[in-house]
């Protein structure tokens, strides 16, 4: 009947449903090859990723140390390569620092205690062990004074420097009471008389350089005072010394002035010292103190506590000859003088030379100046007999390579680096883009893995650190970050020192200048990404895996292809792990990564092995 009394109402509703129909179909169509366009990294991705991704990730990892084994996180879908443990022998392996590959150099100039790495049919392709009877280093600032004998197990420190309070052997733990072999009365008052004359409680000084540190304990007094140094000292006869510095939380590469360039940017600290070091300042017409003056900033100083300082009161001890040590620091003072410095203190067994800001009241010879036009590109580059030119100024009163302000304030101001356009690609503009960016990253982090932050991750690293954000936005009397800037990455180093942060020069094809389990927690951001065409990745993961303590963290960051990968290697390391969505959300193709290492040791105690 209605359609007897309307019949023009199918006529009226016909092309509305068609152009309904044609519209959903147009947009399914749409949305399909959106799918595809890349978001989604194609549907057998799409589905992978599905399948892993889980936003509530604490709930399933546990950051928290407790010694025991972790239940497995996933099942496994497929049979993966498992990773076997190294044998016990390897407990601390350095892979560019073994004593039978180092014998194999020349002792001449110290070349044998450089970086010797392993050629690839050489390298270990396991997981080096923890110790028996490994812990949890104690939390800052208790770590700083206790180390567990368990975890560093090497007592001759304890005879060989009794006298000079480096370290004290007590039950089940070392006990370090802050002295050194110049400041057996301890590193506060050694840094207080340093402050009579040096600007450091007022945030001037933030950046220290320590050669031949010992046990770094002046590093580690440093801290309180809001200065972070960078403290390094061979893997020689004073068995275990950067391991010690790092057990207790306290910045320290392994490292040595021989023929080498430091792994760090020209301008980078603040403040530099030899406290007893034992280099030998006048060999090789001064090459070691022109190599000091690279990475010393216009305006920062270098301090000298040891041979020859106070020579007439010490050369019978030091078997010396009064002639012999008033000579050296004659050529000392001389080359000082060369490199544009000025002796500002001298007392007791200390001495202070300052760097003058600028090259205009310097009477150097041009002939003796570096020609090289960078002084950033350092990486396995022969040290060279010359004087790193400053950069120019337009008046007497400005500091070269640019003024900075006093930490904190430097932390998030504009680098000069930056300001004056040296970082190819990097503006003023992209610069406070990245820090926003960073800020956010690392919130979400929080978020994910509570403890970041805590005294729970003391010592963090940066694998990829770019322009420091990642550091800066978690900066905190509680943790430092080694930000490590890859050989084959934007060369971004000299603005990250210029932030008040601290870092080294590294290629991940080959092991880093550290001993195993020194660092708590470990970011990797683009780092697979950058090496995916390079490098193998289970080397890469091996040597993150050596270095990470027994529960520490990892945080990765990189595209989904990549981690897919990334995890599937990681799952036959003894790590847990989940991968999670970016922050913006599922349709970013960019995802994270979270690991924790579990818990075992060598000797098949505690072992997580399914051998």
């Amino acid at each position: 009947m209605g359609s007897r009394n309307n019949p023009s109402g199918n006529r009226m509703r016909s092309p509305v449903s068609i152009f309904i129909v044609i519209g959903l179909c147009c947009f399914f169509y749409i949305l399909g090859a959106w799918q595809r366009s890349g978001f989604g990294k194609g549907d057998s991705i799409a589905l992978e990723i599905t399948k892993q991704t889980d936003c509530n990730i604490i709930s399933n990892l546990n950051f928290e140390t407790h010694h025991n084994n972790v239940d497995i996180v996933e099942p496994s879908q497929a049979k993966e390569e498992v990773f076997k443990p190294c044998d016990d022998k390897y407990t601390d392996y350095t892979p560019c620092q073994e004593q039978d590959r180092a014998m194999k150099f020349p002792r001449e100039n110290m070349i044998y205690r450089e970086r010797h790495c392993p050629e690839e049919d050489e390298k270990l392709h396991c997981l080096i062990p923890a110790p028996k009877g490994y812990k949890t280093p104690f939390p800052w600032p208790k770590g700083r004074d206790y180390v567990h004998y368990a975890n560093v197990p090497y007592k001759s420190l304890t005879v060989e420097k009794a006298v000079q309070n480096w370290v004290q052997f007590q039950g089940d733990v070392f006990k370090f009471p802050g002295g050194g072999t110049m400041f057996p009365q301890g590193a506060d008052a050694y840094i207080d008389e340093l402050a009579s004359v040096i600007p450091i409680a007022d945030g001037s000084v933030r950046t220290a350089l320590d050669t031949g540190c010992g046990v770094a304990s002046w590093g580690a007094y440093l801290l309180k005072r809001n200065v972070l140094s960078m403290s390094f000292a061979p893997r020689d006869n004073h068995e275990a010394q950067v391991q010690f510095a790092l057990e207790r939380g306290v910045p320290a590469i392994i490292g040595v002035l021989g023929s080498i360039q430091l792994p760090y940017p020209a301008r980078a600290f603040d403040m530099a010292q030899c406290s007893r070091c034992l280099i030998p300042w006048t060999a090789n017409d001064g090459v070691y103190l022109m190599e000091v003056d690279r990475v010393l900033r216009p305006g920062g100083y270098w301090i000298l506590s040891g041979p020859p300082i106070n020579w007439k009161t010490y050369y019978k001890t030091w078997k010396r000859t009064k002639e012999d040590l008033q000579a050296e620091q004659r050529t000392i003072e001389e080359l000082a003088e060369q490199l544009c410095w000025q002796k500002v203190y001298e007392k007791g067994d200390l001495a202070i030379f300052r760097k003058k800001i600028n090259a205009k009241s310097c009477r150097m010879n041009s002939a003796n100046v570096c020609e090289s036009k960078d002084a950033d590109d350092v990486w396995y580059k022969k040290m060279e007999t010359c004087v790193t030119p400053y950069p120019e100024v337009t008046s007497a009163n400005e500091v070269a390579g640019g003024e900075l302000k006093k930490f904190p304030a430097r932390l998030f101001a504009i680098p000069p680096r930056i300001a004056d356009g040296l970082v190819e690609g990097v503006t003023v503009e992209s610069y406070e883009e990245d820090n926003k960016l960073w800020k956010k990253h690392v919130n979400s982090y929080k978020r994910i893995n509570k403890l970041l932050g805590t005294a729970r991750y003391r010592n963090i690293m940066d694998m990829n650190a770019g322009l420091g954000g990642f550091a800066a936005a978690l900066e905190s009397p509680k943790s430092w970050v080694m930000n490590v800037v890859p050989t084959i990455a934007k060369n971004t180093l000299g603005v990250i020192y210029e932030r008040g942060l601290i870092g080294i020069y590294h290629d991940w094809r080959e092991g880093f200048s550290t001993y195993p389990r020194t660092y708590d927690f470990i970011h990797a951001s683009g780092v697979f990404s950058l090496y995916r065409d390079i490098c193998k990745l289970e080397d890469i993961l091996l040597e993150m895996d050596r270095i990470l303590r027994p529960e520490g963290a990892v945080m990765f960051r990189d595209e989904v292809d990549i981690l897919i990968k990334v995890k599937k290697i990681a799952k036959g390391m003894r790590w847990d792990l989940k991968m999670i969505d970016h922050e913006d959300g599922p349709l970013v193709p960019e995802k994270i990564l979270v690991a924790v290492k579990q818990y075992w040791v060598g000797g098949g105690s505690n072992s997580t092995s399914a051998d």
